[in-house]
């Protein structure tokens, strides 16, 4: 199975000079996703390595669609090949999660708090690609776009922590643990929600909206690894 991993990120690679590649180490990222899956009986979205991979695939499954409705699709889908290439080495680094998962994670509310979550960190992902694109570019259809995604990702996320808090109340008979995960989850999801609001607002809109979608993604990787390789949590298995 590694050399599905190997032979996606060479895909990639070649998709920098035709597209058609990069779209068939999507596939591969897909085929791999599903075999891990049926090895496991499960989905796999358990420690960095899966976490991570399933991210990286996600940017894709979220930036094709994208890139149908964009005049410069040259330039942002090859930014993205860029961050799924970084993704999927980051990935490697990791062991797979290949033992059996305790009872609390065997539950429908675990497996859908985690992939929307994944699915959100991804568009906010490709929202920070916008916005880079964007200052070099100069462009507002960036900026549009860096707006649709945030707000589906905020849409996904919102959902993921409703679905985890489901999920809490199941496995420890309360919504709220305090933890240091769901602290950040909670800032994170506050920061989105200014950018949301904030972009309503005249004096914030173009530039300095940007900025923020931007800097939204750094919190989103400090919660998504930061919090987990540096801080004890009820989220780290």
């Amino acid at each position: 199975m590694l050399m599905l991993v190997i032979l996606s990120i060479i895909f990639y690679v070649l998709g920098f000079y035709k597209h058609a590649f990069a779209y068939a180490g999507f596939l591969l990222q897909a085929v791999y996703i599903s075999q891990r899956g049926l090895q496991l009986d499960r989905l796999p979205l358990v420690g960095p390595h899966d976490t991570l991979f399933f991210m990286s695939a996600s940017i894709m499954l979220f930036a094709i669609p994208m890139a149908w409705q964009m005049k410069d699709k040259q330039r942002f889908m090859n930014s993205i090949f860029g961050l799924v290439i970084f993704f999927v080495l980051i990935s490697m680094l990791y062991t797979p999660h290949n033992k059996p998962l305790p009872p609390v994670l065997t539950t429908f509310w675990f497996e859908t708090h985690v992939a929307f979550s994944f699915f959100s960190y991804a568009l906010f992902g490709i929202a920070a690609v916008l916005g880079i694109l964007y200052f070099f570019r100069n462009g507002e259809a960036f900026e549009v776009f860096q707006y649709k995604a945030i707000l589906v990702g905020y849409c996904l996320f919102s959902a993921a922590m409703i679905f985890g808090g489901i999920w809490a109340f199941l496995a420890w008979g309360t919504y709220w643990l305090w933890t240091p995960k769901e602290l950040w989850t909670t800032i994170l999801w506050l920061f989105y929600s200014l950018y949301l609001h904030a972009r309503l607002r005249k004096q914030w809109a173009g530039k300095p909206s940007v900025v923020l979608g931007i800097i939204g993604f750094l919190i989103v990787m400090f919660t998504y690894l930061g919090v987990s390789l540096l801080m004890k949590s009820s989220h780290t298995f």
